[in-house]
């Protein structure tokens, strides 16, 4: 792993390891953090796993109904009896923070429900099943409002939780490596220094201890 380019000073060393610390508790707040999203990730999936098999299921049976109904009934009668909707909604759209995700969350009205009787048409030119399967359909409404608001929300967390993971994998493999490989080398060239002037400082003294030694010596040989 490359180190950073720094100069190789205490200085430098005690900020590098101030900057690893600092590595080290971002990357386990991160850690965190992704693991937090991947409980909320795998709620909401379970969630909308159990309500799609659901609304699926559902949708099976409103298809069996107007494919007996359109079976049964003239196409103009079964156009004239849906051109006019039964309902008038409102969807609204709020946002809510996930762990720093902002999701939406929707909230639907009915605003107007047309007829006495729940059905927009006469029922002497159509069949039952057409009632059933408008019955079915409009209990659906919610869940697939619902399932839409779960699939954005798995959505939006799973690419917080690529992009997390991705940051916890630069630390982990990139930065806190360099850190430490900087770390070492300045350690090394401060002890390679250290131990250079160790032996600077024991020539300079030999070099005395020989001097002083001459000096004695010529001292000597004059008396």
């Amino acid at each position: 792993m490359p180190e950073i380019r720094v100069n190789p000073t205490r200085m430098e060393m005690k900020k590098t390891q101030a900057r690893y610390q600092t590595a080290r508790k971002g990357h386990k707040l991160l850690k965190d953090k992704r693991d937090e999203l991947m409980k909320q990730f795998l709620d909401v999936v379970r969630e909308d796993k159990a309500l799609r098999e659901r609304v699926e299921a559902s949708i099976e049976k409103v298809h069996r109904s107007f494919t007996i109904a359109s079976a049964v009934t003239s196409p103009k009668m079964l156009e004239e009896a849906l051109i006019c909707p039964k309902k008038e909604c409102s969807l609204e759209v709020d946002y809510k923070n996930m762990m720093s995700v902002i999701v939406p969350t929707f909230h639907l009205d009915v605003l107007a429900d047309s007829g006495s009787d729940g059905y927009n048409y006469g029922l002497a030119f159509t069949s039952g099943e057409l009632d059933t399967a408008l019955r079915e359909l409009g209990e659906l409404l919610e869940d697939l409002v619902r399932m839409a608001e779960l699939e954005k929300t798995a959505q939006l967390l799973a690419e917080e939780i690529e992009r997390t993971r991705r940051r916890v994998n630069a630390l982990e493999y990139i930065l806190m490596p360099q850190y430490l490989a900087t770390i070492k080398s300045i350690k090394m060239k401060l002890d390679e220094n250290e131990r250079g002037n160790t032996t600077r400082l024991m020539k300079v003294k030999d070099m005395m201890l020989a001097a002083q030694r001459q000096q004695k010596q010529d001292e000597d040989e004059e008396e």
